[in-house]
């Protein structure tokens, strides 16, 4: 096994990490997979976004050598992921959803085997996982039994010990999944720093926030296709504009409000039966001002305003058809809005 400097070296000189075609896998009557193609370019967090059993994980199995597709291609930084397997199994880190570290262990001797594994040195070894138990903030549990870890202790382990060879590419298959918020944003930096130097990141999440806060772009996928891809703003683009909120300070103005905002805007609005507030779509930005104006021509005043985006949650529901109720989880409701208030 060569280590991360050396693999860097052996990349072919290509602006894509991966790129997969047609990927089919099928398991008796299923298809899991069926028909997914991916182009995630090097240097970027790329995220895979899908229900349950949607085909996620299998499709990450075959990038990753450890599947072999029914059909279609895959490449990784240029190499075929069945004919030049070897040298793909170099170039990548895989952390699944569950912790592969053992128990019996401490962390310190759970990094120095998998060091060793690798091929590095006893001093190496300890070295790397002095390096890796401080980047993860694990040192003071260093010599602790892994059985006395907490859950979050363990996916940061995982995630630690898929980093010793360095690796140009990392699969992350559900990396937060069961982690507290804190931990999980902990995390999210430890990610974003490993792009920064110089890692791509294919990451497949159940949790909305998570993709809107790190991925470049998104794959949705649904029922083994890939039903939407794009930036997420591309993507809360596509299943809608943005929509305008008017709180009015005296309820007693509401009526008259709602017409100048569907004079002025020129669209259908509704009011809302609990607050009484006026909702709109904005599609003119421009005509906001003039709105704003005219409320004041009239002597309308307004207690907030704000301009609500589509959600990932409107995402799922409007391109899968399912809800993400059960299926894709919410790290915070609050937080998964996006508002603009004035």
């Amino acid at each position: 096994m060569i280590n991360g400097i050396k693999m860097v070296s052996a990349l072919k000189d290509s602006e894509l990490a991966v790129e997969a075609h047609g990927l089919v896998k099928t398991f008796g009557d299923n298809r899991a997979v069926d028909g997914v193609d991916l182009e995630v370019k090097a240097g970027t967090i790329y995220g895979v976004l899908g229900p349950n059993g949607a085909g996620k994980t299998t499709t990450i199995r075959m990038l990753a050598t450890l599947l072999r597709a029914d059909a279609g291609t895959a490449k990784i930084f240029g190499y075929d992921v069945v004919k030049e397997s070897q040298i793909v199994r170099q170039l990548i880190g895989v952390t699944g959803q569950y912790a592969s570290v053992d128990e019996s262990l401490s962390a310190t001797e759970n990094l120095i085997i998998f060091s060793r594994l690798l091929g590095l040195s006893r001093a190496d070894a300890r070295r790397k996982s002095e390096e890796l138990l401080e980047e993860f903030s694990l040192t003071e549990a260093a010599k602790r039994p892994l059985k006395n870890f907490s859950g979050g202790m363990r996916r940061r382990l995982d995630l630690a010990a898929s980093l010793i060879a360095q690796p140009p590419l990392i699969f992350l298959d559900e990396p937060t999944t069961g982690l507290d918020p804190r931990t999980r944003n902990q995390m999210w930096d430890t990610i974003r720093r490993l792009v920064k130097t110089g890692s791509t990141v294919l990451l497949t999440t159940q949790y909305l926030q998570e993709a809107d806060e790190l991925a470049d772009r998104i794959a949705v996928i649904d029922r083994g296709h890939v039903v939407a891809e794009g930036t997420v703003n591309e993507l809360k683009a596509s299943v809608g504009t943005s929509s305008l909120q008017l709180s009015i300070k005296d309820s007693e103005d509401i009526a008259f409000a709602r017409q100048i905002v569907e004079r002025v805007l020129e669209v259908q609005s509704a009011v809302s039966p609990e607050g009484g507030k006026i909702t709109a779509p904005m599609t003119n930005a421009d005509r906001v001002t003039d709105l704003l104006i005219a409320l004041r021509e009239t002597g309308i005043p307004l207690a907030e305003l704000s301009v609500q985006k589509p959600t990932l949650d409107e995402v799922f529901l409007t391109i899968t058809g399912n809800g993400v109720k059960g299926d894709v989880k919410e790290a915070s409701k609050d937080n998964e809005k996006e508002e603009v208030r004035i």
